[in-house]
């Protein structure tokens, strides 16, 4: 674990890139410099708070062969500056408008405070440039709905648009996901949390013209999960309880929420967060249960029947590169088919791991990565290929992150919170 972790941060660095690699702009050194000095601070105390920001780009792009961060734009130059200095990033430039008018940047990676994603996408999907924008993709679904569906990224050989949603791309996840049944989903429960000292009141998380909010935040995790248990979009926000700030700039910020959401067929999906969580971490995890289902036995009398009561658990499904779990748990029971009568009963547990698609095994056993690819390495493998024009393994389309806002919509509705705000930027 200590060797993989180890090199999951620093990956093994190539001889050389490719000649044909693709180049990246990333716009927004200042706050990538206020979030790093937040997380200097905080690694005072814990050093496995800090670097998240490098994470996203700068460290998968080391080991993949096709992809160069060639340039930083900042508000501030001199903190765009420190930043490319301490990342060998050979470029600096004055402006985010610079990096989207240069014809060598291909790429940009937007890692903006939520309330900027919508504008800054926007300008550079008009400006050609394929974008990796973090995630949440937008403020709301109605920002979601304008960008995903520009006429830029409908045309041939147009630019492409991701939401780096990095733990939907973990060979955990796609082995958990291979598991469920989602139409015999009748429950599920999506949980994460950060402990109180991992986050700070003057956070970007907790000022709500920057669309913050712990379900901005942490929640938008523990929704995808609900929507990829079920297989679907929730029919209905049940309820959605809160605890906010109510001291002016930090108004209608959630730090903590539990939310409960009716599904088509009728199962129930529920989900809790908190940035302000004990002292303790605890992994994220969630369960799905499975309807009782028929199984056949040919080795029972034909007055008996079989049956299996199925509950998944994937744990750590956030960051499964530190450690994750999945638990299979099958309750059987052989009843008598015409009174019904328990005639024995037993549970199997068993237990998995998959950091690499081959420890996942089956259909998912030849594609590629390493034992130390973080999730954000192999988003970036499959934002790679598809810029490229090959086959994508796994993709979340702009259906999917439309979805994923209306979502969370629903749940800010309910709680009477209402949605984050919209930007004044006009496409």
């Amino acid at each position: 674990m200590v060797g993989r972790i180890y090199q999951a941060f620093s990956p093994p660095q190539l001889p050389a890139k490719r000649g044909d690699a693709l180049r990246f702009g990333i716009l927004g050194a200042a706050s990538i410099a206020y979030v790093l000095e937040i997380s200097r601070l905080k690694a005072e105390r814990n050093p496995l708070t800090s670097s998240f920001r490098p994470l996203a780009l700068i460290t998968p792009a080391k080991s993949h062969p096709e992809v160069i961060v060639q340039a930083v734009s900042a508000r501030d130059r001199k903190k765009a500056e420190e930043f490319a200095k301490s990342h060998s990033i050979p470029e600096v430039r004055d402006s985010y408008e610079d990096i989207l008018n240069d014809p060598n940047i291909d790429c940009v990676f937007i890692p903006l405070p939520n309330s900027l994603h919508y504008e800054w996408a926007a300008r550079a999907i008009r400006a050609g440039k394929h974008v990796l924008v973090e995630k949440p993709s937008v403020s709301n679904s109605a920002e979601a709905e304008v960008l995903f569906n520009l006429p830029e990224l409908s045309q041939p050989n147009g630019p492409v648009i991701l939401e780096a949603f990095h733990s939907r791309f973990f060979p955990a996840w796609s082995y958990f996901r291979a598991l469920i049944d989602p139409a015999n989903v009748e429950h599920a429960n999506a949980v994460s949390m950060i402990p109180w000292w991992g986050t700070s009141k003057d956070d970007i998380h907790f000022n709500y013209n920057l669309s913050g909010g712990s379900m901005m935040a942490m929640g938008t995790y523990n929704m995808a999960a609900l929507r990829m248990a079920f297989d679907a979009e929730p029919e209905e926000c049940v309820s959605c309880q809160v605890h906010a700030y109510t001291d002016g700039v930090h108004d209608k910020c959630d730090y903590d929420f539990q939310a409960k959401f009716r599904f088509p067929n009728g199962g129930v999906g529920e989900a809790s967060s908190t940035l302000s969580g004990p002292t303790y971490w605890t992994p994220s995890h969630v369960t799905v249960t499975q309807k009782e289902v028929i199984i056949a036995d040919e080795t029972l009398p034909k007055s008996q029947e079989m049956s299996r009561k199925r509950e998944l658990t994937l744990h750590g499904f956030v960051h499964g590169i530190f450690w994750h779990r999945i638990d299979i748990k099958d309750d059987y029971q052989v009843r008598d088919r015409e009174t019904g009568k328990v005639i024995r009963r037993w549970e199997k547990k068993t237990y998995h791991k998959a950091y690499t698609f081959k420890e996942a095994g089956g259909d998912f056993a030849n594609l590629p990565g390493e034992s130390f690819w973080m999730s954000y390495r192999h988003q970036l493998e499959q934002f790679v290929n598809r810029v490229k024009g090959r086959e994508t393994q796994h993709w979340i389309s702009g259906y999917d992150s439309i979805a994923q806002m209306k979502m969370l919509d629903m749940a800010y509705e309910k709680s009477g919170l209402g949605p984050r705000p919209t930007s004044s930027f006009q496409v």
